[in-house]
């Protein structure tokens, strides 16, 4: 009966919603109408942009942003329609829309993808002015989106007037992790002015435990093993957003943003190793590689990225927009792992270190021109080049390399040149549509001891995209989008130095690339149907498919090293795959919709998904790691006598169980997430909050099971999760 309790709940949701929409006089609905103008500030409202846009988009602004007081960009994210994060609750983790990952997905940040190892735990919302959901690829945008992009606008000043100061603090397991941000508008002449800025230190502990088992043929327990480890350390990081715009007397608009970080990271771990059986002495051939391992972490990290546009307006309507940028990225870590045996005696010592940086330029434009009535078309390009140069050197106690190409100077090029143009058609009143292309190519080059490495892809991409406006149903409409996306190889797949698993075996191997890599190549079908309640209302579902070939997977073999005979996990094509879903949503405001109702505002959302893959038996032959469901509920009352705003937010997935071959399955433990708030309005320019998120704190549990050389290897892990408490104060001048 739990199962289909959410789904039900949002049907009976999004029905009542529409049942009380319909029971109102006609001029109620027209009431809230002349704010939204207002509130604007010279851009349409989230929900209008939404409804008029022809290719699927959802826009969520400073309103959503602010709404639970999240501390990272991730935390947002969980609760929008369709989208889910792997890892830990608490810990953040990869980024899911339709949940797909592992480049499915695919997130911008102010229409460009950011530099190597940006990760939304990074990134503060008090740095963002919205975010854009486009459930399939447009044109203007790369196609390397089959489940979908995410799009992350740096904030931008339009809507902020006076400067706003947010001081917090978190609290989990005792430990405390400050927050400072501010954000300072200004004019002066034609020059406008922005400045974002954040400093935080995050403290955080965690522990986890991991049982080992192999067994023969005949079930017999032939190696058994059991692993705690405690990790405890800080991060400290500091943001700084600046932007310009200039308007010349022509009319012309310069604007130019930079995002910089500077992160700052220390830690400590220990992990114990009992090892049950076989019975030997650690360190010794068939026993285990250690008892105790102590192991430090250092590591500073460095992005800069500028994003810049120029505006130019043409005879007409028609506009050219030429748009630039660069990116500078510099990652230092240095590691030094002890491990000693039963007695205490040091076994071995491990010094691993890794210096990487990244440069990138690129550039890009659109020119748009009316052509006829009711076309405006839209044509441009991309050019982009980055440059990565890695130097790792990983040594023993006596000072062997652990690999190959330890000490070398791994160098990787990256061109990417892209073509696009689309019409956007208002072929009647009802119907309008928007019908493009796109050609993206990417050839990555590399240079290693072993020679070089070269991979090319090129792909062309058709779109279309159409609305149809239900006559006599103004607030009702249709969407249909039929697209073709891809998915390329990250270079660290193509061109990888080996990643080692300090306690190798068919559960936890090494990790290598490989060269030969081709993009997965996917056909789409969208379908949604929409239903729009007062100003900020809507319920909606939507469905999709999408048929994958050329599918990349990770196959796990046994290889002769320099270190000897290891497991080996290397990603490779094998086939086809197809994933289809259904989405619905169910949002809207009770005082839009009946008289003398509570200031509540309702949120949720359902996803079901669907995925097999040609070539690996069932069952459980899906996607990588793509939940089956996932749902979110969420309130908001605004009390009437008080100025306080109580709200909660509840996100669940259910485990999810993959058969990633014929050799492993991997199963991850459910998602539940509640997080609560309360928000206290001093006036209109402070206002304090107190949040408490991931009040369930549930145990995440994995589970990853290989038949291999006629042994079956289990590792079963448990990794606590937390409660965080944090208050915040918000202030503006």
């Amino acid at each position: 009966m739990k199962k289909k309790f959410i789904p039900l709940a949002l049907a009976s949701l999004g029905v009542a919603a529409s049942a009380a929409a319909q029971t109102q006089p006609a001029s109620k609905p027209s009431d809230p109408v002349v704010p939204q103008v207002t509130i604007s500030g010279g851009r349409q409202d989230d929900m209008v942009e939404r409804r008029n846009s022809t290719a699927g988009k959802q826009i969520y602004g400073r309103e959503e942003l602010d709404r639970n007081g999240d501390n990272n960009i991730g935390d947002v994210l969980k609760r929008l329609p369709g989208v889910t994060l792997g890892g830990r609750p608490g810990r953040g983790g990869e980024v899911r829309m339709r949940g797909l990952g592992s480049g499915y997905t695919q997130v911008l940040v102010n229409g460009e993808r950011p530099p190597a190892g940006f990760s939304m735990e990074s990134l503060s919302p008090d740095q963002v002015e919205r975010i854009e959901i486009m459930r399939g690829p447009v044109a203007e945008h790369s196609a390397r989106a089959i489940a979908g992009t995410i799009n992350i606008v740096l904030r931008d000043g339009y809507q902020v007037r006076d400067i706003q100061v947010k001081a917090s603090d978190r609290l989990e397991q005792g430990r405390h992790s400050p927050e400072l941000s501010v954000t300072i508008p200004g004019k002066s002449g034609a020059l406008n002015y922005t400045l974002s800025a954040s400093l935080n230190v995050n403290r955080q502990h965690d522990s986890s435990k991991t049982h080992n088992t192999e067994t023969d043929a005949d079930g017999g327990l032939v190696k058994e093993q059991f692993l705690h480890s405690e990790s405890a350390g800080t991060n400290k990081m500091l943001h700084l957003v600046p932007r310009l715009s200039y308007k010349f007397e022509n009319g012309d608009t310069l604007n130019f943003q930079t995002f910089l970080m500077h992160q700052q990271g220390r830690s400590n771990a220990t992990t114990s190793l009992d090892q049950p059986l076989p019975l030997l002495p650690a360190g010794r051939p068939g026993g285990p590689e250690y008892n105790l391992a102590q192991q430090r972490n250092d590591n500073d990290v460095t992005f800069l990225r500028g994003f810049g546009n120029w505006v130019h307006r043409l005879q007409g309507a028609s506009k050219l927009d030429v748009k630039f940028g660069f990116g500078l990225g510099k990652r230092d870590s240095d590691s030094v792992r002890n491990q000693y045996d039963y007695g205490g005696a040091l076994l071995d010592r491990f010094t691993d270190t890794d210096h990487t940086k990244d440069k990138s330029l690129n550039t890009g434009g659109k020119y748009t021109t009316p052509l006829g009535a009711g076309h405006l078309l839209a044509a441009g390009w991309d050019l982009e080049a980055s440059n990565r140069e890695q130097l790792r050197v990983s040594l023993d106690k006596d000072g062997k390399p652990q690999f190959a190409d330890s000490g070398e100077n791994l160098q990787a090029d990256t061109r990417r040149v892209a073509l696009f143009a689309q019409d956007e058609w208002d072929i009647t009143p009802q119907w309008s549509a928007s019908l493009g292309a796109r050609w993206e190519g990417i050839r990555t080059t590399s240079d290693r001891s072993d020679g070089s490495i070269a991979n090319t892809s090129k792909v062309f991409s058709p779109l279309l995209h159409a609305v149809w406006k239900i006559p006599g149903y103004e607030k009702d409409q249709v969407r249909a989008s039929l697209t073709k996306s891809y998915k390329s190889p990250n270079v660290q797949d193509l061109i990888a130095a080996p990643a080692l698993s300090r306690l190798n075996s068919a559960t936890s191997p090494d990790r290598t690339g490989n060269p030969n890599l081709k993009p997965e190549l996917a056909t789409g079908l969208d379908l949604a149907y929409e239903h729009y309640l007062g100003r900020n209302g809507i319920v909606s579902i939507s469905g999709f498919v999408r048929k994958i070939d050329d599918l990349i997977r990770r196959d796990l073999v046994q290889r002769q090293t320099e270190l000897g005979l290891r497991w080996v996990s290397a990603p490779s094509n094998v086939g086809k795959a197809r994933t289809s879903g259904i989405e619905l949503e169910a949002k809207f405001s009770l005082a839009e919709l009946m008289e003398d109702a509570p200031q509540v505002d309702f949120r949720s959302n359902y996803s079901r998904f669907w995925s097999n893959v040609d070539g690996i038996p069932g069952p459980d032959n899906r996607l990588d790691q793509q939940a089956r469901q996932t749902a979110n509920l969420g309130m908001d009352y605004r009390l009437k006598d008080i100025p306080l705003t109580l709200g909660a937010g509840y996100n669940w997935t259910p485990p999810i169980r993959t058969r990633v071959s014929e050799k492993q399955t991997v199963e991850t433990s459910r998602k539940r997430v509640l997080d609560m708030y309360a928000l206290w309005r001093f006036d209109s320019r402070t206002q304090l909050r107190i949040s408490a998120n991931n009040l369930l704190a549930d145990d995440a549990t994995g589970y990853n099971l290989v038949y291999a050389n006629g042994l079956a290897a289990q590792a079963a892990s448990l990794n606590p999760t937390y409660t965080q408490w944090s208050v915040r104060l918000e202030t503006k001048f």
